[in-house]
């Protein structure tokens, strides 16, 4: 297989668009703005559904699903919800089309205008608490531990596959409490539910913060969020978590008679990851041959390659093969046993280091005499010879330290490139020539904020959870600053 993928030093852009297409995970669809997840594509997502939804139903959530259409009406009901996601929103305004005069195309029919536009849910708090009113009355129908796997649409005019298309698909949750308290405790397990499904799975290190203002979802009270590292130095948004405090149940009349028989509103909270995860999980670890997967989420997690010059050989290590494949399988390890006849077994090891298959192994005639075949693990792209003896349980601790090496590759990369700095000067030098976070003193303004991401385009990414009380001074107006906080540009 040729070479097809730019280098990420030549252009990252250009390396990260061809390694999603060459890879086959995704492609741009006929639709401007919107991509069609491949086959493979989709096994990743599939995997990362699999391994949350266990997580959120190991802490009481439930799934349901809720209409993809949702009443303009509704998003009047909230204020600053609306405000945040107007200029996002898709309307459907008609009902109907019908056939050209002349027969040769299709139009909308004018006489068929809805009475009231329907928006295409870019997010699904208003349609979800228009309906709990009707789920909750008592304080014994809480606490309302909802998720939802969906798509959404919130319009985009300048995309990138995975990271930004105009549609996308993630889970919601959206659960409703009898008092703040349990309401923030529940904000903040779900965030650490994301933490640990990013660092222990994803393999991708992350901090978790809590949004400024600025930053702060639309309708929320608090935004806490978990940031991570690419390795062109840029930040990602790998999940949030929002405390909405009564502001929904307010808008939608979402009432309960407490234990003492009085009447309170509910309170709220929402939170949410996406596909965007696998744009993340790509540029975290992947490298210029292509995708380099943590196991955990890999499709195929380990492939068989027969080297074979006859029939007769191939008979022989196809009985090998297939008999490891099932002692591999009966340990929960995803195989492929590749015999196609139509692909050189050179051309196979390009394809899945470009797939980013963990561990490939590969067995011919001779290696059938010594009872021993070559493995190569795609992190390091070394190669050992092993015996056929107990190889099942071999492989899969070479899985494990697979997984643990390429995060302790991420969590070395991510902590060099976090730079303390005391001035704007150093602020920008930084940002300019060793991009990555940026830990800097903040007067806690939202006109600094804003002044600093117009003259630099970085962003205030959280303010760390872990953060200690630390008196200085703001890098950009001078004022007093009691912490420091994140700063970095991002996708």
């Amino acid at each position: 297989m040729a070479k097809v993928l730019t280098s990420k030093e030549e252009n990252y852009s250009q390396w990260y668009n061809d390694l999603v297409v060459k890879a086959d995970l995704a492609e741009n669809s006929a639709v401007r703005g919107c991509m069609v997840i491949k086959p493979y594509g989709y096994a990743i997502w599939e995997k990362m559904q699999q391994v949350l939804d266990k997580m959120f139903k190991e802490t009481g959530h439930q799934n349901a699903y809720f209409p993809l259409f949702i009443p303009k009406s509704f998003f009047s009901k909230e204020a600053s919800h609306v405000d945040g996601f107007a200029k996002e929103c898709a309307v459907v305004t008609h009902y109907r089309l019908k056939n050209s005069e002349d027969g040769k195309s299709v139009i909308v029919d004018p006489d068929a205008k809805l009475e009231e536009e329907l928006i295409i849910r870019p997010t699904s708090e208003t349609i979800i608490w228009n309906t709990y009113k009707g789920w909750i009355q008592s304080y014994r129908d809480l606490p309302l531990l909802i998720n939802q796997w969906a798509n959404v649409v919130r319009w985009e005019m300048r995309t990138r596959l995975f990271l930004r298309t105009a549609e996308f698909l993630w889970q919601e949750g959206h659960t409703a409490h009898a008092t703040a308290q349990e309401a923030q405790e529940e904000t903040k397990r779900m965030l650490e539910v994301y933490e640990e499904f990013a660092q222990n799975t994803m393999a991708v290190p992350v901090i978790k913060g809590v949004k400024t203002e600025n930053e702060r979802f639309a309708g929320a009270i608090e935004t806490y969020c978990i940031e991570a590292l690419m390795q062109d130095g840029k930040a990602l948004q790998a999940g949030t978590s929002h405390f909405l405090g009564q502001n929904f149940a307010k808008a939608f009349d979402v009432q309960f008679a407490n234990k003492e028989g009085k009447l309170d509103y509910v309170w709220a909270t929402s939170w949410g990851v996406s596909t965007r995860l696998i744009g993340a999980l790509i540029m975290a670890h992947s490298d210029n041959d292509g995708l380099v997967l943590p196991p955990k989420l890999a499709p195929i997690q380990v492939v068989i390659v027969p080297i074979y010059k006859s029939e007769e050989e191939l008979n022989r290590i196809s009985t090998v093969a297939n008999k490891l494949k099932k002692e591999l399988e009966k340990k929960n390890i995803s195989v492929k046993y590749d015999n196609r006849d139509t692909q050189r077994p050179g051309f196979k090891f390009a394809e899945y280091e470009l797939k980013g298959v963990p561990v490939r192994i590969a067995i011919g005639a001779r290696d059938l005499e010594y009872n021993t075949v070559e493995v190569a693990r795609r992190d390091t792209k070394e190669k050992e010879t092993l015996s056929l003896v107990d190889l099942d349980a071999k492989i899969e601790h070479l899985l494990e330290n697979i997984q643990n090496n390429i995060y302790q590759k991420a969590v070395d990369f991510r902590d060099s490139n976090i730079t303390k700095v005391d001035s704007y000067q150093e602020f920008k030098n930084t940002l300019d020539n060793k991009p990555g976070f940026v830990l800097a003193h903040w007067d806690g303004t939202s006109e600094t904020e804003l002044k600093i991401k117009e003259e630099t385009k970085a962003t205030i990414r959280c303010i760390p959870l872990d953060n200690k009380l630390e008196d200085g001074i703001c890098i950009y107006s001078g004022k007093p600053s009691k912490q420091r906080v994140l700063f970095a540009r991002a996708y």
